[in-house]
């Protein structure tokens, strides 16, 4: 048996792919300890995946780069790592992509850590170098404490991304079918984090497909309260629903480009439409994938409803872009990114002093 620390943070779907391996692991044997925000806790144990937080960690306070770079700085959360290790030292840390802060503190005593990217390693690379201006009064150069990871695992599928050829793409956490809705069917599910614009957004949706001929289904998340929407009649609105669940049954997702969304539609053949929220996060870059791809197609978030609605019938019909996401889907259930990504972290940790 060998033991993993995991280190991460409250930031939506990036969690996703620590509570996969750390749930395949546990079923292995294996000891693994978690840890991030207090908030993460419940997620974690209804998984059945020990986590310890971190009382020091800086929490995310809002959806602008000032807000992650305390996060990705966080003193406490350092000293809380190190903390850790040396009380109890793991074979293997796997660190989320995000905390270079982190990273830094375990090269300072000498520690190697494994990378866990939860989005394109193509988009990272590209845009590291612009937060690089950032980081590097507080002592981080991020693209030398990416490359430091041994290795850096993706949870992303390989033809998808244009990422580093050292980069190991595990493929993603989600374990999909081939969906196979009884009837045409839109599942509209914009971030669960509030950046601006998303109530706006998601108004617009909503009246773009008022009288589509489809099941339509909505999730709001956390952020916003179905109440402050006008929902046209027909529309099912829910807080939140399991992807496993409702994915299986979609013809078409609505979606801000999120990359672990975009991950669980096509690990289900389901084809995107994607308008993303925020120009400074990864969702312009998984919308361009996805049309570059072949398996949907990108608009402004401020698009009018007609062409949005033009986009969700042009989609919701057969085509190139169906046959698209079933080849994309097979791809991804072929990967099978939560055994590929435990069977990695089990090869470190034998290869751990």
């Amino acid at each position: 048996m060998s033991s993993f620390l995991f280190v991460t943070w409250e930031g939506g779907g990036n969690a996703v792919p620590f509570l996969a391996l750390g749930q395949e692991l546990v079923a292995r044997g294996h000891a693994v300890t978690v840890m991030g925000h207090a908030s993460q806790s419940g997620a974690f144990a209804a998984a059945g995946v020990p986590f310890c937080g971190s009382p020091g960690a800086a929490a995310l306070t809002g959806t602008s780069p000032l807000a992650l770079l305390k996060v990705i700085t966080s003193p406490g959360m350092q000293q809380d790592v190190l903390a850790e290790v040396a009380t109890r030292p793991a074979d293997v840390v796997v660190v989320d992509v995000v905390l270079f802060g982190v990273m830094d503190a375990l090269r300072r005593v000498g520690r190697e850590y494994v990378v866990l990217e939860h989005t394109l390693d193509g988009m990272l690379r590209r845009m590291l170098p612009v937060a690089q201006a950032a980081l590097l009064p507080v002592g981080l150069c991020p693209m030398d404490l990416l490359d430091a990871g041994r290795p850096v695992m993706t949870a992303s599928i390989p033809e998808f991304d244009r990422g580093h050829g050292n980069v190991v793409h595990v493929g993603p956490m989600v374990r999909g079918v081939p969906a196979r809705p009884e009837t045409p069917t839109v599942l509209v599910s914009l971030s669960t984090a509030g950046f601006p614009g998303l109530a706006a957004t998601f108004q617009r949706v909503l009246d773009a497909v008022d009288g589509v001929a489809a099941r339509l289904i909505a999730t709001t998340g956390p952020s916003l309260d179905p109440a402050a929407l006008r929902i046209p009649d027909g529309v099912e609105v829910h807080r939140w629903l399991p992807h496993e669940e409702v994915l299986p049954h979609v013809s078409l997702v609505v979606s801000h480009g999120g990359h672990g969304t975009a991950m669980a539609a096509l690990s289900h053949s389901v084809p995107l439409l994607i308008l993303p929220l925020s120009p400074t996060t990864d969702q312009p870059w998984v919308g361009r994938a996805v049309e570059r791809a072949g398996v949907g197609r990108r608009l402004r978030r401020t698009s009018a409803p007609r062409r949005i609605r033009a986009a969700v019938e042009q989609l919701l019909g057969d085509g190139p872009h169906r046959a698209a996401a079933a080849r994309m889907g097979e791809r991804a259930r072929a990967l099978d990114g939560r055994t590929r990504g435990a069977d990695l972290l089990e090869s470190v940790a034998a290869r751990s002093p």
